[in-house]
């Protein structure tokens, strides 16, 4: 069989087998630790932090740290953290002219700015870990037991927590360095992936055992219909648009330069999952306030807003995904400063003028592919509320779409794409039959 010809050719070339053995044993030890109970918590009470942890914004963070957020584990803040604070630091360089000089400067600037991010990092921890402690003993005290007295266990919880996640982040940046893939996005990824078999069994008992509708047959339509889901989020990942450049030709004493044609690829979601992220924290405020609430009642408006199946809810979540789609394509894609590089590399796109009609004709280019993108984006989104409405249980229909799929499928893209790379450098058949496997485009990074 092919796949198996596929992986004995994986495993005899020797610097992927060590990345890929490398890659499992950090994984492992990651897992291993979201197990790892905080000291001086009982984990037997930690009953209603999982009922919490179950829907909402809560099972996101849950899911993104695999399981380590409900377990009140070392690791319990997870990679997110860090995630923040890059994403922080992304903005800042918009706004920021020192920080824009350092994106400038290269490699240095680039260490410079991932020191700044650690701490950053540890920053937002040292805020995080105390908020978590309190909102764990709310969640205690609902059922008869507490958190430690006196403030030695806030402090050295708080302190294990903030150590925690950046061993997380120090793990991810390892298997970065000396594993497969991107590491921050693979950490993401086992989050996710280590859900989904509960999930599924789940559902196949809901549906197989007792007296829902459909039963098996219900079941199958439900696999299927993820699968064309994950096709389409496939397709959303690694679309482009190519625009064709013509370089000049150059002497340069006997030699010539240029002359050749290439193509300068525009993702048609060049924002990737941040505007699902961003639209999702904005969804939460009238949820936040619901907490300070002293009546416990809410009107028909605020109602609508907390049911995230409702049609209000999906309706204002999806043009929030489209307006921050356009939002961070135009913070993350400056067409000016192409135009630009292809001028100072004597490129130019064939029958545009160099200069501003190159950079028009890009801007127009990326206006046109970034709405259908947007749209896509808003019903991959917005699928997870259809899937729960039409049956599916809140755990499992995380799976057909949002932030959790689109991470999912754009990283094991990226991870299969660097496989291919080392069969094809060792004149090995690469992983498909025909063609290629494409990753995204840009950052490896799952956020």
């Amino acid at each position: 069989m092919r796949l198996v010809e596929t992986i004995k050719n994986i495993w005899k070339i020797d610097d992927l087998r060590k990345k890929i053995i490398t890659t499992i044993v950090f994984i492992i030890i990651y897992r291993a630790g979201t197990f790892v109970v905080i000291p001086g918590i009982d984990p037997n009470s930690l009953r209603e932090l999982k009922n919490q942890t179950a829907s909402g914004l809560m099972a996101l963070l849950d899911m993104f740290s695999g399981g380590a957020f409900s377990n009140a584990s070392i690791f319990a803040l997870g990679i997110m953290p860090y995630i923040s604070a890059s994403i922080v630091m992304q903005l800042g360089a918009i706004a920021i002219p020192s920080l824009q000089k350092m994106q400038r400067e290269g490699e240095s600037g680039r260490r410079k700015i991932n020191q700044i991010t650690r701490y950053l990092t540890v920053i937002i921890l040292l805020f995080q870990a105390p908020t978590y402690l309190i909102n764990l003993d709310v969640q205690l005290h609902s059922v008869g037991t507490a958190l430690p007295a006196g403030i030695w266990f806030k402090l050295y919880a708080s302190v294990i927590m903030t150590a925690g996640s950046m061993f997380v982040l120090w793990l991810g940046e390892r298997i970065t360095d000396k594993g497969i893939g991107n590491g921050i996005s693979f950490i993401i990824l086992v989050g996710i992936i280590a859900r989904l078999p509960h999930a599924l069994i789940a559902e196949f008992a809901s549906r197989v055992q007792s007296n829902a509708v459909g039963g098996l047959v219900a079941f199958l339509f439900e696999i299927i219909f993820l699968l064309f889901v994950i096709a389409g989020a496939i397709l959303l990942v690694q679309g482009t648009r190519r625009v064709p450049v013509q370089y000049a030709k150059r002497v340069v004493g006997n030699r010539q330069y240029g002359g050749a044609r290439q193509y300068i690829p525009l993702k048609v979601n060049a924002a990737n999952v941040m505007p699902i992220i961003f639209a999702q924290a904005i969804m939460f405020i009238p949820i936040f306030f619901m907490g300070f609430s002293k009546s416990g009642e809410s009107s028909g408006f605020l109602h609508a807003f907390m049911n995230n199946t409702s049609f209000l809810y999906n309706f204002v979540f999806a043009v929030l995904i489209i307006l921050f789609t356009y939002f961070y394509t135009a913070i993350t894609i400056n067409p000016t400063q192409m135009a630009d590089d292809l001028k100072r590399n004597n490129g130019f796109v064939p029958g545009i003028k160099p200069g501003k009609a190159t950079r028009d004709y890009i801007d127009e280019i990326m206006d046109r592919i970034t709405l259908p993108g947007a749209i896509f984006l808003a019903i991959v989104a917005i699928l997870p509320a259809f899937a729960q409405i039409f049956g599916v249980s809140q755990e499992f229909a995380q799976f057909f779409g949002g932030t959790s799929l689109l991470i999912l499928v754009g990283v094991v893209l990226d991870t299969l794409q660097q496989i291919e790379s080392h069969l094809l450098m060792r004149h090995y058949d690469g992983l498909l039959k025909n063609g290629r496997i494409k990753g995204r485009v840009g950052s490896a990074a799952a956020y």
